[in-house]
């Protein structure tokens, strides 16, 4: 009688979890996908023991502006 006000009570979608193996493949082929796109490649170091990685990317990347410092005001006097 009051579905027009309430709404439909569906069941909402299940969310299928990401098991932790999904998780890391995922992030690691993203990882490669931007990594193999660099064109001074990105110094990548693992350290087995603590099971981390560290991803040493260049100064300037190829996406970010080369600005130039701001010209200097001089003035004569």
């Amino acid at each position: 009688m009051f579905k027009f006000l309430f709404g439909n009570k569906a069941n909402a979608p299940e969310i299928k979890r990401e098991t932790q193996r999904e998780t890391v493949e995922r992030a690691q082929k993203e990882l490669n996908e931007i990594l193999v796109t660099l064109a001074p490649k990105a110094r990548i170091t693992i350290y087995p023991d603590e099971g981390t990685l560290t991803i040493d990317l260049p100064e300037q990347m190829p996406d970010e502006a080369k600005a130039l410092p701001a010209p200097e005001n001089k003035t004569d006097g």
